[in-house]
């Protein structure tokens, strides 16, 4: 093969256009790393927050190749690998933070951050899930616990991390309570398996929480928004409940008291830590094994809003930036 590949590097913080196509090297796994042929990869918020560097700490050595998640085939295995092989299907979430990423005809990472690919989606759709699947999973099953009959309320269902966790809910059992600020928006959260939708923006907390929650609140509030949401998160939550999010460093004006008043569990997540402090790696693999059964077993499936080749990434970041799609964008490497 060719020692030299594409990759799509950006050399300072910036906006979409960021982006340059330049030749590198093909990277070399360690002895506890494979190296994948990339198939697809998609975007994160995590993506683009790192491109216009509003998280520095979190980026790649410049020229940083960004792309966190990934499918692709397996092309070399380290010296220590045992669990995979050359031509294997697998997706993963090996870099893009921390370290370099997919956007380019190869990537290594830790054989830990990668599992099999499910076997009843196409490969490249499988590049939509990884971020969004274990954010969802580790919000729902590590830092809250979802019970059958359980009332959750789901914001943002049809986002990335909201549109699996509105089939995890379902799937554990809940009676799922989901967001959603237009029409399109709540009948795809139905069809997720929302049992009850809410236009959010024409409803107060109170009266959802008393059509749906019997008047006491949510059992566990799902927040993938996090910042303003989350006042209205321990508002919808009933005493000794749980809220769980991804984000509040921008929570400007979040109210941390009724956490004390009615004794609320705060969870909050951040999946790629293992990749940034490069231990426990494990876990990310773990836990996409469990995902990948499920898709197989049909109770999650990735929601594509569009897809985009490489070349196009800046049109594909500028789209998730403006927030107007539903479920992911992909990035195919055409």
């Amino acid at each position: 093969m060719s020692s030299e590949m594409d990759a799509y590097v950006i050399d300072e913080f910036g906006g979409p256009n960021a982006f340059e196509r330049r030749s590198v090297a093909v990277p070399d796994p360690d002895p506890d790393e494979i190296r994948v042929e990339v198939v697809a990869s998609s975007v994160n918020p995590v993506d683009y927050k790192i491109r216009g560097g509003h998280i520095p700490d979190f980026a790649p050595a410049f020229p940083a190749t960004l792309g966190c998640d990934v499918a692709g085939v397996v092309d070399a295995v380290g010296e220590d690998v045992d669990a995979f092989e050359p031509g294997d299907e697998v997706y993963g979430m090996p870099g893009g933070a921390g370290r370099q990423g997919a956007l380019a005809d190869y990537v290594v990472g830790h054989a830990g951050t990668f599992a099999h690919a499910p076997e009843s989606i196409p490969l490249e759709d499988s590049a939509a899930l990884p971020v969004v699947a274990l954010t969802a999973w580790e919000m729902l099953a590590d830092k809250g616990s979802v019970d059958v009959g359980d009332d959750v309320l789901v914001y943002g269902a049809t986002g990335g991390v909201g549109h699996v966790g509105v089939q995890l809910a379902d799937w554990f059992g809940a009676t799922v309570t989901a967001t959603g600020s237009t029409a399109e928006k709540r009948s795809l959260a139905a069809d997720l398996g929302a049992d009850a939708t809410v236009d959010y923006t024409a409803t107060s907390v109170e009266s959802y929480v008393d059509e749906h929650a019997g008047g006491v609140g949510f059992d566990l509030v799902f927040d993938p928004v996090g910042d303003d949401h989350l006042n209205a998160s321990f508002e919808a939550v009933r005493p000794f409940g749980s809220v769980v999010t991804t984000e509040s460093s921008d929570a400007d004006g979040v109210d941390l008291s009724p956490m004390h008043a009615t004794s609320l569990s705060l969870g909050v997540v951040l999946v790629i830590l293992p990749v940034l402090l490069g231990e426990g790696q494990e876990r990310v693999g773990n836990e996409l094994e469990t995902i990948a059964s499920l898709v197989d077993k049909g109770a999650v499936a990735p929601h594509v809003d569009e897809r985009y080749a490489f070349a196009d990434v800046a049109d594909a970041h500028r789209r998730a930036e403006a927030g107007d799609f539903v479920g992911k964008l992909l990035l195919v490497n055409e």
